[in-house]
C-alpha cells in the first residue's frame, strides 16, 4: 500500500471511529438515527472532503488553463445536503417537537467527518469527546436544573354541570399550576362545554395529582387530557 492510500485509509477510519462514537450514544437511547446512520454521515462527509483534498490526484488541468478551485464549497455542499437528512428526524407531535438533537447530532457528525477528511485530527478527537459529552453528561445536568413543566390541559363537562372558570382556576392553581392562554368551546351540538388551556409547574409530580383529582369527579368530567408539551 502506497502513502496515498495508507493517508486516505487513515482519513476515512477516523471518520468511521468518530461518527461510531456518537451513533453508539444515539443508539443506547433509541433515538431514530443511530450507530450506522451516523458512521455512513461522518465517512461520507470525510470521503467528499478527500475528492477535495486530493484534487491535483484525479484532475490535472491543461498547461494553457489556469485553474482556481475552493475547497470549501464541497463543505457547504455537504452541510446542506445534512440539512434534509437532520429535517427527517423532526416529527411534530402535538405541541411537542421531538427529534431536534438527534438532528443536530447528525449535523455535528457531519462536521467531523469534513475535518477527519481533510485531516484535521486533533480537531476530531476534540469535536468528538464534546459531542459525546453533550449528548450524555449534559443529559443528566439537564435533569437537575430547576425547569418549568409545560403540559396542554383539556377538560370537558356536560352542559348541565360545567365547572365555572373561577372554580376551575382556584383547583389548578392549588395543584400547583399556573394557566396561561385559556379558551373555550362548545361541542357536540350544545351538549358539551370544553376548557382548553396551557399549564404550567415546576413539578411534574403535580400533573399525577392533577389526573387523580379528575379521576376522582368523573361524575362531572367526562373527559380530560394532560398532554407534555
Amino acid at each position: 500500500m502506497n502513502a496515498l492510500n495508507e493517508s486516505i485509509l487513515l482519513h476515512l477510519l477516523t471518520a468511521l471511529c468518530a461518527g461510531g462514537l456518537i451513533g453508539l450514544e444515539r443508539s443506547y437511547h433509541g433515538r431514530p438515527a443511530g450507530f450506522r446512520t451516523h458512521v455512513l454521515v461522518c465517512v461520507s462527509s470525510s470521503m467528499l472532503m478527500l475528492v477535495t483534498l486530493y484534487q491535483s490526484v484525479w484532475y490535472i488541468a491543461p498547461l494553457a488553463d489556469t485553474v482556481r478551485t475552493d475547497p470549501t464549497r464541497m463543505a457547504q455542499g455537504i452541510m446542506t445536503g445534512i440539512g434534509f437528512l437532520g429535517a427527517g428526524v423532526i416529527m411534530k407531535d402535538g405541541l411537542s417537537v421531538r427529534g431536534l438533537t438527534t438532528a443536530a447530532s447528525i449535523w455535528i457528525t457531519a462536521a467531523i467527518g469534513i475535518l477527519a477528511g481533510i485531516g484535521f485530527y486533533f480537531p476530531v478527537i476534540v469535536v468528538t469527546v464534546l459531542t459525546i459529552a453533550a449528548l450524555s453528561i449534559f443529559r443528566w445536568i439537564e435533569r437537575i436544573l430547576p425547569a418549568y413543566y409545560y403540559a396542554l390541559h383539556v377538560v370537558r363537562f356536560s352542559c348541565a354541570s360545567v365547572m365555572t372558570e373561577d372554580a376551575l382556576r382556584d383547583l389548578i392553581t392549588e395543584h400547583g399550576f399556573s394557566i396561561a392562554n385559556m379558551s373555550y368551546s362548545m361541542e357536540e351540538s350544545g351538549r358539551v362545554f370544553e376548557y382548553r388551556m396551557v399549564i404550567r409547574s415546576r413539578d411534574r409530580e403535580n400533573a399525577t395529582r392533577l389526573a387523580q383529582t379528575w379521576h376522582k369527579a368523573n361524575g362531572s368530567v367526562l373527559e380530560f387530557r394532560i398532554e407534555p408539551a
